[in-house]
């Protein structure tokens, strides 16, 4: 699918320009050299982000004015070419396909697909809820372009809300506050319920695929999958309907109204959501060992993996980032079977040493990635 990929003024990548054989490449270099940055470009095409959480001004390269991806794809693919690029000085990003500027930069999303495994995914068992609801909600963006629209107006809507919000904090409930306030709740209560009950469906799909990747990766006790929304109808019957989950939004709104006036935020809704691991009855988060929490976030990517492929019909570009650098041999063969159980046909794969590279692997032509330079 990627055939070619430039990158201009990347964090330490000056200048970049490599072709990407069909199967994939393998990129070696110690660490602080760019092996990550280089995946995160090829990552940012697709998520129009950093997968690493960085701000795009802080993906710039140090002193330079602004940065520039490009990717060249074949099919599957739709697009032949698509662009990404962000300026410094306006703050102005801007996307192309097929050289077309695209006037809504969500039009680019999921041009390049693809999904990353990588150590710090830990984060996704460990952080916290935020870490959780933003996996959600860039899988079923991804999937959904329904989703992602009832997501951006859900955002909107709460944004303005919260504001009035504080302002009636801040004035001491002068003036007629509560109905500014209030003239937010339908869009939040529509929206949020169609967030809601997507994220409720997906997990109640997915759960029985995740557990049994959690004991095919070598778990020995149940793993469960769960989601809780708040506010919002968690009853069996209708956690999946978005009229049952807006109904219920709007009486928690009416009900949490006072509190919320006297606190300055929206404190219920798709924002509070908690999506919930656990491992023999356990809350991973808290009692998880590191094995089992990196194990469960491995889950977690594959289950982004397998849930793209089905939604595209092909399996999306596998960017692996050294990420088996903290399993034990057993649970990293594992979880190579898995991988290719899910036909991912095109890989880029970046480890500090050529011993680093698994069996799977060793058939991909190799780089040396040193300085933010590809030889």
């Amino acid at each position: 699918m990627l055939v070619h990929l430039a990158a201009r003024e990347y964090r330490n990548v000056s200048r970049l320009d490599i072709d990407v054989p069909a199967t994939g490449l393998v990129i070696i270099g110690e660490n602080g050299h760019g092996k990550t940055n280089l995946l995160e470009a090829v990552a940012y095409l697709g998520l129009l982000r950093s997968f690493r959480g960085a701000r795009d001004a802080d993906v710039v390269r140090f002193g330079a004015a602004a940065f520039h991806v490009r990717a060249t794809l074949t099919p599957p693919s739709r697009w032949h070419t698509v662009t990404v690029g962000y300026e410094r000085t306006s703050k102005k990003k801007r996307a192309t396909l097929d050289g077309v500027d695209q006037p809504r930069l969500t039009n680019a999303l999921g041009a390049l697909p693809s999904v990353a495994f990588s150590p710090a995914d830990v984060a996704l068992v460990a952080g916290g809820p935020g870490d959780r609801r933003r996996y959600l909600d860039v899988m079923l963006a991804l999937s959904s372009p329904a989703y992602l629209q009832a997501l951006q107006q859900y955002r909107a809507a709460l944004l303005r809300r919260n504001a009035a919000l504080r302002t009636a904090q801040r004035e001491g409930g002068r003036g007629d506050h509560e109905a500014r306030v209030q003239v937010w709740e339908p869009a939040l209560a529509e929206h949020g319920g169609y967030v809601a009950a997507a994220r409720q469906a997906f997990v109640r799909e997915q759960a029985e695929r995740y557990t049994h990747l959690c004991t095919a990766i070598g778990e020995r006790v149940a793993a469960v999958l769960r989601i809780t929304t708040a506010g919002g109808d968690n009853s069996d019957a209708l956690c999946t309907n978005h009229h049952a989950q807006s109904d219920a939004l709007t009486r928690t709104f009416a009900t949490q109204r006072s509190t919320e006036l006297r606190r300055g935020i929206t404190l219920v809704g798709p924002h509070r959501d908690e999506l919930h691991l656990q491992l023999g009855g356990r809350d991973l988060r808290t009692f998880g060992s590191a094995g089992q929490q990196r194990s469960a976030a491995i889950a977690l990517r594959l289950l982004e993996l397998a849930t793209l492929r089905d939604t595209l019909g092909y399996a999306p570009l596998l960017l692996l980032d050294d990420p088996f650098a903290e399993l034990d041999l057993g649970r990293a063969g594992r979880v190579l079977d898995l991988l290719e159980d899910a036909g991912a046909s095109q890989v880029l794969l970046a480890v500090p040493r050529e011993e680093d590279i698994p069996p799977a692997f060793t058939r991909l032509e190799r780089r040396t990635m040193c300085d933010g330079a590809l030889t």
